[in-house]
C-alpha cells in the first residue's frame, strides 16, 4: 500500500529536475482514469469540482473540499496537489489551521492564493498576504514538512496583469517559505522565462488551459518544473455534453455521441481499479 509518506516524497522527487505534465482531475472517476494511463502525479480543480457540484468556481465550502481532496488521496497510489484556493481565510491564523487540516487529508502538495475574491481589492496586500505564506508554512512544517508548498500570485487573472507586481510577489513568497512558485494567467515565454529565473532555484508552475501555443518539451527549454491545466479537462468534458445535449434537444440527433468512450472500456477501467 502507497502512504502518505511514500507519496509526498515522490511528489519532492518530481520537482527536483525536469518537467512533469499534472492534469487536474475533478472527481475520483477522472483521477483513476490519470493515473491509470500514466501520469506520475494529479491536482485537484476547484472549477471542476464546482461545476460537478452544480456551483461557480468558489462556492465549495471549506470542509465539502477537504472530504473531496480525502476522497481523492484514497482513490489512487499518485500524488494528489490540492487547489487550496485562498486557504479559505483571511486571518493568517485561520489560513494555518486550515492548512492542517489540508494536510491531514493526505495530499501530497497544496497551493494558496494571494486572491481575496472581492472585486474592490482582489489581492492581498503584499504584507498581509506574505504573512499568510508564512502562517501556510509553518502549519506544513508542524505536521512533518514533508508536503509541498506552492505559493500563488494571482495579479494575471484578477485584472491586475503587471509582471513586475507578480515578480515582487513570487520572490517574496519563495523568500518566506514557498517551494514551488505559481503565477496563472502568464502566458508569454518572456513572462515565463522571468518567473523562472526570478525565483530559481525554486520550481515554477505553469497553467496551461487553452489549445494550441505551448508543448511540455517548451515550457520545460524554459525551466518550467510543473504543468498542470486547472479546469480545462473538466471544460472539455462540459463542451462535450452541451453540444450532444443542445443537438439532441434542438434537432433530435445523435452524432455528438460518436465521440464517446465504449462502455466495455470504462467498465474494464474501472473493475481493475477497484
Amino acid at each position: 500500500m502507497t502512504t502518505a509518506s511514500d507519496k509526498r516524497a515522490t511528489f519532492r522527487q518530481l520537482h527536483q529536475s525536469g518537467c512533469f505534465a499534472m492534469p487536474n482531475p475533478w472527481d475520483v472517476g477522472t483521477a483513476r482514469y490519470l493515473q491509470h494511463v500514466g501520469f506520475k502525479a494529479v491536482a485537484s480543480t476547484s472549477a471542476g469540482y464546482a461545476f460537478a457540484q452544480g456551483l461557480p468556481d468558489g462556492a465549495v465550502t471549506r470542509d465539502r473540499m477537504l472530504a473531496h481532496l480525502g476522497e481523492l488521496c484514497a482513490a489512487v497510489a499518485v500524488p494528489v496537489n490540492a487547489d487550496f484556493e485562498h486557504g479559505y481565510a483571511d486571518d493568517p491564523g485561520e489560513v494555518a489551521e486550515n492548512v492542517r487540516l489540508c494536510v491531514a487529508t493526505g495530499v501530497a502538495g497544496l497551493s494558496i492564493e494571494d486572491s481575496t475574491g472581492r472585486r474592490d481589492q482582489p489581492l492581498y496586500d503584499l504584507d498581509a498576504a506574505v504573512a499568510r505564506v508564512r502562517a501556510a508554512r509553518a502549519a506544513i512544517d508542524r505536521a512533518g514538512g514533508d508536503v509541498v508548498f506552492t505559493a500563488r500570485a494571482e495579479c494575471f487573472l484578477v485584472g491586475r496583469p503587471d509582471l513586475d507586481e507578480t515578480l515582487r510577489r513570487l520572490k517574496a513568497y519563495a523568500a518566506a517559505g514557498a517551494d514551488c512558485l505559481y503565477a496563472p494567467g502568464i502566458r508569454s515565454r518572456e513572462e515565463i522565462a522571468a518567473v523562472v529565473a526570478a525565483v530559481a532555484p525554486k520550481p515554477v508552475n505553469v497553467l496551461v488551459s487553452s489549445a494550441g501555443g505551448w508543448t511540455v518539451a517548451d515550457l520545460a527549454a524554459l525551466g518550467v518544473r510543473r504543468v498542470s491545466v486547472g479546469g480545462a479537462l473538466a471544460r472539455v468534458a462540459w463542451g462535450a455534453v452541451m453540444r450532444a445535449a443542445k443537438l439532441l434537444l434542438e434537432s433530435g440527433r445523435f452524432e455528438e455521441f460518436a465521440g464517446a468512450a465504449p462502455s466495455p472500456e470504462v467498465n474494464g477501467l474501472f473493475r481493475e481499479s477497484r
